[in-house]
């Protein structure tokens, strides 16, 4: 076994060590629910715009859906900034995870970032890149410009902005709401790697393939993760890792697991760490035979499967569930 191996192993069964020791669980009994109907929209279609931020670290194009609650006089709404992984584009990644249609739904505002290729040659966010990982540096500095700039301009809700992504989007977003906690309310890290698993190509490698726990986090952010358990690309360790580095900044919590399965789907198992009987703030879905692929999202994009559980939907309502409680700036 590696050094690297070796290591990893202990990381977890020390933090699942911790967990068990902080938390009383309940396991619900597997059982077959219903498939859900598509969500209709609210009235109207909303609109899909383009643009583009300019930030001291360089800039970015996007994509912004604003739903048709958005002309409502005097709402202020959600904003959800979604993260595309590799080989994706805005418009690739709305698609395939259906978000704007829930977006319209619910009323919220969704903002897709792009990633050039001359960034990447694969448009991969660089998660694992030094000086793209700390506050006001590199693609956190762009990124955290692009969500203020759209807050000043449109309806957005200060309490009510959230970040998810997949795989390295995922990474990017887990950085980017540890790097600014009194922006974003709650975090959904979809076939991601915790925080500082890497620093550079070879250890994002070995992280991506064996699981590193990263570092340990210093603020309490609500954490939704999905991960698929045949994932060859990025391990689904590091997905239970995500769950216990956020469960390490929480007071002991109740735990609640699930075993369900989609109606002529994938099973899964969820496992929501709640304060009490109240909502839950560390919420993780493991999907079994799913790879390495937006769970539920639609095959009209790239890395999809849409036999697994919803993930737009499932995030949506946990993200809303949330607001941020800290000094704004």
């Amino acid at each position: 076994m590696s050094v690297m191996a070796r290591s990893t192993t202990q990381a977890i069964t020390a933090a699942s060590k911790i967990t068990k020791a902080a938390t009383k669980t309940t396991t619900c009994p597997a059982r077959k629910t219903a498939a859900k109907p598509a969500p209709r929209a609210r009235g109207g279609a909303g609109r899909f715009t383009a643009g583009t931020h300019a930030g001291a670290s360089g800039s970015r194009t996007y994509k912004l859906f604003m739903p048709s609650a958005a002309g409502e006089e005097g709402a202020a709404l959600p904003l959800l900034v979604m993260l595309h992984g590799c080989g994706q584009t805005p418009d690739d990644f709305a698609k395939g995870t259906r978000m704007n249609l829930l977006a319209e739904e619910l009323g919220v505002i969704v903002l897709y970032p792009a990633q050039p290729r001359s960034a990447h040659p694969n448009r991969c966010w660089n998660w694992f890149r030094a000086s793209d990982q700390g506050r006001d540096s590199g693609e956190m500095e762009v990124l955290a410009g692009m969500v203020r700039a759209i807050q000043a301009r449109h309806p957005v809700d200060p309490r009510r902005i959230y970040v998810a992504g997949l795989s390295a989007g995922a990474s990017c977003a887990m950085l980017l709401a540890h790097a600014y906690p009194e922006i974003f309310a709650a975090v959904g890290c979809h076939s991601g790697l915790p925080i500082n698993a890497a620093r550079d190509k070879g250890s994002a490698v070995l992280a991506m393939k064996q699981g590193w726990p990263g570092t340990r986090l210093v603020d309490a952010i609500p954490t939704i993760v999905f991960h698929g358990e045949e994932d060859k690309v990025v391990t689904p360790r590091n997905g239970r890792l995500v769950a216990l580095r956020a469960l390490e900044t929480y007071r002991p919590l109740a735990t609640v697991e699930k075993r369900g399965a989609v109606a002529d789907g994938r099973t899964y198992i969820r496992t929501q760490h709640r304060i009490g009987r109240g909502r839950p703030y560390v919420e993780h879905w493991l999907i079994k035979g799913s790879g390495h692929a937006w769970s539920g999202g639609s095959r009209t994009g790239r890395f999809v499967d849409p036999s697994g559980p919803d993930a737009s939907r499932e995030m949506l309502r946990f993200f809303l569930k949330h607001r941020n409680k800290r000094r704004l700036s």
